[in-house]
């Protein structure tokens, strides 16, 4: 009797402790992409570079394709752009396809050209970038070009505060499920949606960020004067990417936007 009491005390022991553990995480389910609205506008035309500017040695037109490419007798000096001239995006909808094969590029929105000291590069923009990398669980994320840097990782929702500092406040799905939606060195598409200060970033068809950026005020340089780049943007230019680095290729084609604030 005294050894079947004590069985029973034991299972009853484990039974309580399993009870008491945590449930396992569920994969937060993963968000997608609204349809694509009426009254979207392609601003590449698939031929050439018209509306666009940038640095001719390194940005061509490909079957169709806007191209980015460096060799080793034709690097780029640091990061240089090809800049959108046909208006600036403010609350707005863009769509495109891309691909890329080694290195490193994104899509600057809501930016800015910054002056350049390189006569060898007239093209530096600053500003909000999604991330494009032949690396999943890395493209798609947001970067600040030349101002407040990493923003929010694939799979995050981050809320930036005023004092300009990020902070993961929930999910919008499993990194490794959002990872594996990317198509390594072929076409993938990118949807990019900003209306006020909420950005979210779509990459084939699956979101890969969200983001509120309260950052209001500048901060100030070590000239005493207020730096716009080093904040939020409500409205700026939109840009493509070319990163300093060894040789790569990246082409973006299907481009097209659509303003929600009747800016042009």
């Amino acid at each position: 009797m005294t050894r079947i009491m004590l069985v029973l005390a034991v299972v009853a022991v484990s039974a309580f402790a399993v009870s008491g553990q945590e449930k396992p995480q569920v994969e937060p389910a993963k968000v997608t992409a609204p349809d694509e609205p009426e009254g979207m506008v392609r601003i590449f035309n698939g031929k050439d570079l018209t509306g666009w500017e940038g640095d001719t040695r390194l940005w061509s037109v490909k079957d169709g394709a806007i191209r980015g490419e460096t060799t080793q007798e034709n690097p780029t000096h640091g990061n240089t752009f090809l800049v959108w001239k046909g208006g600036t995006l403010g609350d707005f909808e863009l769509r495109l396809s891309f691909r890329i094969e080694r290195g490193n590029s994104g899509i600057q929105y809501r930016s800015r050209q910054v002056e350049s000291k390189d006569p060898k590069n007239q093209w530096i923009v600053g500003g909000y970038q999604a991330e494009v990398e032949n690396t999943p669980g890395k493209v798609g994320f947001l970067y600040h070009e030349r101002a407040r840097g990493w923003l929010c990782s694939v799979g995050d929702k981050v809320e930036i505060g005023e004092d300009g500092k990020p902070q993961v406040v929930g999910k919008v799905g499993d990194k490794a499920a959002i990872a594996a939606t990317y198509k390594k060195s072929d076409w993938n598409d990118y949807i990019i949606i900003g209306k006020g200060n909420r950005l979210v970033h779509y990459l084939n068809g699956v979101q890969t960020v969200d983001v509120t950026d309260n950052d209001v005020e500048p901060s100030i340089g070590k000239d005493g004067k207020p730096e716009p780049l080093k904040c939020r943007a409500l409205s700026g230019i939109l840009a493509l990417q070319i990163h300093a680095g060894p040789p790569m290729w990246v082409e973006f084609k299907d481009i097209r936007v659509k303003h929600y604030d009747g800016a042009k």
